[in-house]
């Protein structure tokens, strides 16, 4: 005979359960292909459920709304919302809950975009849709509310990177009462930043940005400062970080200090590397990026003394004077071609790999201003000189930035328009220049241009720094472009898979000086939130061990894929000392690899446990 408190399934249930069902139209992305309002009739009928609603956007204020105000009224006490990836709305949703004074964790949610109308048309879409609802209808009917893991904090944090970003950061996170440790591998403050004269579109003094950050980062009391350093070994979790910084002393003397850097201290003596352990609340990335160097013979770089890089450019004009014609090294330079997009949206089958077959395929985003920029400043210093731009596409995006391919016009600089798979190419003039320049212009139809030059400047992108021993260390995530990856780029621009860790500037993709300064503020911020009450809350979907089922075996342990976070321990009991596994929530994963090898289903994990998963599963296969 059927427990009075079974449905017709086997699933227990509560007395109390009370569900609430709130489906999103997702406006059209999921009710152009699924039946909404027929997965909502089939949801009322479902055991346990109170109510179920619809709504075009269940993630607006007026789809938050009606969970908030049924979980008031009583109407409902555990939420079940369908709609787009958990991974982008999770978060909406609990807030929702908790706004009503809900446990957050009574929710569960049916991804019936990505998992149904994107992949499936009509009856069939409608069907799977009602049945991934229904599967999690059964998981919330044996909800209980969960308390977050709280851990108390440091309210410290380690920036990783003395550049613009990292400098940044620093202060912004000092001004908030924050300890700082700020470690740069360089002898130099500035990074990047430093090796500018002056700074697209506007013309500010790179120089005087750099000593104005790095002289308020080094007067600052809450900031300690280590150049010639780098992290060696990365432990513990969000709030509780161990970190070992390893510094190596040398004579500054030994380096060459370009204009703009910054040296912060007085020359030491040589001496052997020095470790210390720091421990830490939060980290934030901010390690910049390199300069794409071109391949010896790409547009004629390295075989013509010729042809030189924008940041060379950069450099070289730095301490020039005079006007009417540029001169550099020596040479009156009448001509100069410059190449857009070199290292920068590289094209499978048109552009050469690298050695590990990998293509750039991104935009550099900076480099038109960049190089707008630098043919108006020869131009209007030195008329005499005529600029010739060789471009793909030209993309000057955000203020001030179109204006300079407006002034480049007025200042008579020449335009040719390539396409990727006829890129330009250079030859030793033979004549009085010594390059020429051959492309086909797209401007004129096609026509084939020959163009002498005296100079030819490669606009070169931005690629990922050396982050990859870094990321293997921190377990982090690399992108396909080999930067850092942020969690997603809307919802959680400057957080990482790795709690507590956060990114800052270009580590993350190619950015103006503007928008790596920005979100150098943005990962302050969020440390600040994070760590700013001394104890941070982690999400309690994590293993849990019933003492009295273990038996001791150590498989758990063996299983896990987080270090440390399960342990063998000795535990007194009636019966003498035994050995038990004990999980330390704060560094566990929620991903049930010591579930799977338990021999006694000793273990389980709190909000998704095996039992829930049953109950999904015979909810799916029920008629």
């Amino acid at each position: 005979m059927t427990d009075p408190k079974e449905n017709k399934n086997g699933i227990k249930k509560k007395s109390s359960e009370k569900i609430g069902v709130y489906i999103c139209y997702c406006g059209g992305n999921i009710s152009d292909h699924v039946d909404v309002e027929a997965v909502r009739d089939a949801a009322e009928k479902m055991d346990g459920v109170a109510v179920a609603r619809t709504n075009s956007f269940m993630c607006s204020d007026p789809g938050q709304e009606l969970i908030i105000r049924d979980l008031e009224d009583g109407v409902v006490d555990r939420v079940v919302v369908a709609s787009c990836a958990p991974s982008l709305h999770e978060t909406t949703f609990r807030g929702a809950i908790t706004r009503a004074d809900g446990n957050p964790y009574i929710y569960d949610h049916a991804n019936i975009r990505e998992h149904v109308s994107w992949i499936m048309h009509g009856d069939k879409a409608t069907y799977k849709a009602t049945k991934l609802v229904g599967a999690s209808v059964a998981k919330a009917g044996l909800l209980e509310p969960l308390e977050p893991i709280r851990e108390n904090a440091e309210k410290h944090v380690t920036v990783i990177g003395g550049g613009v970003a990292g400098l940044k950061a620093a202060l912004a996170l000092a001004d908030s009462n924050i300890q700082v440790l700020l470690v740069e591998k360089t002898p130099f403050l500035g990074g990047n930043a430093a090796m500018l004269d002056v700074i697209a579109p506007f013309g500010e003094k790179a120089a005087d940005l750099i000593s104005k950050l790095a002289k308020d980062v080094l007067a600052n009391d809450t900031i300690a400062v280590k150049t010639h350093s780098e992290l060696v070994d990365f432990d513990g979790y969000v709030g509780n970080f161990k970190l070992k910084v390893q510094t190596v002393f040398t004579d500054p003397a030994d380096h060459e200090q370009a204009a703009g850097h910054f040296i912060p201290f007085e020359g030491v003596a040589a001496e052997a590397p020095v470790e210390e352990e720091v421990k830490t609340g939060a980290v934030v990335l901010a390690t910049g990026f390199k300069s794409y160097q071109p391949k010896t013979g790409e547009y004629g770089y390295g075989n013509h003394k010729e042809v030189i890089t924008l940041p060379e450019l950069i450099k070289q004009m730095s301490t020039v004077n005079g006007s009417g014609m540029l001169e550099l090294n020596g040479r009156k330079i009448r001509s100069i071609g410059m190449i857009h997009c070199v290292g920068s949206r590289q094209i499978p089958g048109v552009h050469e790999e690298d050695e590990d077959g990998y293509l750039n395929e991104y935009c550099s985003r900076t480099c038109c201003s960049s190089v707008l920029y630098m043919a108006n400043s020869i131009r209007e210093r030195f008329p005499e000189t005529n600029i010739y731009d060789f471009y793909r596409d030209i993309r000057t995006y955000g203020r001030g930035q179109e204006e300079l391919y407006d002034k480049a016009s007025a200042n008579k600089v020449v335009f040719f328009r390539f396409a990727a798979e006829e890129a330009p190419e250079i030859s030793v003039s033979g004549g009085d220049y010594p390059l020429q320049v051959t492309v086909k212009d797209g401007l004129t139809f096609g026509e084939e241009v020959e163009v002498p030059v005296d100079l030819l400047v490669l606009a070169t992108g931005m690629e990922a720094g050396a982050v990859r021993d870094l990321a293997s260390m921190m377990k982090l995530p690399i992108g396909t472009d080999k930067f850092l990856q942020e969690i997603h780029p809307k919802l959680a621009p400057v957080e990482m898979a790795v709690a507590g860790v956060f990114l800052a500037g270009t580590c993350q993709a190619p950015m103006t000086i503007g928008e790596a300064a920005n979100g150098a503020t943005a990962a302050a911020a969020k440390a600040v939130a994070l760590l700013g009450k001394g104890v941070v809350e982690l999400d309690p979907y994590v293993a849990e061990v019933d003492s009295d089922l273990c038996n001791g075996t150590g498989a758990c342990v063996d299983a896990c894929l987080a270090d440390g976070a399960l342990e063998m321990v000795d535990v007194k009991t009636d019966k003498g000392t035994v050995r038990r596994a004990q999980v330390v929530p704060a560094l566990c994963l929620g991903c049930g690899a010591c579930v799977a090898v338990c021999p006694t289903g000793a273990i389980d994990l709190k909000g998704w446990g095996l039992k829930q998963y049953e109950a999904m599963v015979d909810r799916i296969v029920a008629d």
